[in-house]
């Protein structure tokens, strides 16, 4: 089993910054991607963001490229979300989730998932 804890959601104006972060904690050796993913009331999940550990490569999705960046720390298993330029539209439930191999854009892929944090950006 692989753990995963999100923290740093909450409340933020328009414009504003924000940072997630994503401790995994378990069998994690084999976690080669970690992502980001968010879910608003009514809407499908929707990847945001998503890492390599090796070699950190990223991908993001086309709403949040150029304001949110994906980085983590090998050493203490987190990865994090700086979220910045936010916008009402970002208001979502983060999750946190990871997968055995390559970066991937779809939820159904991910392995596990944690309990997601909740951002609202004011408008």
């Amino acid at each position: 089993q692989v753990q995963l804890v999100e923290s740093g959601g909450g409340l933020v104006q328009a414009g504003g910054s924000l940072r997630l972060s994503c401790a995994a904690s378990g069998r994690t050796f084999n976690c080669y991607t970690m992502g980001w993913f968010r879910q608003a009331p009514g809407k499908e999940r929707e990847f945001v963001a998503a890492l390599q550990r090796i070699g950190s490569s990223t991908r993001y999705a086309d709403s949040v490229k150029g304001r949110f960046t994906i980085s983590s720390d090998n050493a203490r298993n987190t990865v994090l979300l700086q979220m910045t330029s936010l916008k009402p539209e970002d208001t979502a439930v983060y999750y946190c989730a990871t997968r055995f191999g390559q970066i991937v854009t779809t939820a159904t892929n991910y392995a596990y998932w944690g309990q997601g944090t909740q951002v609202t950006v004011s408008s």
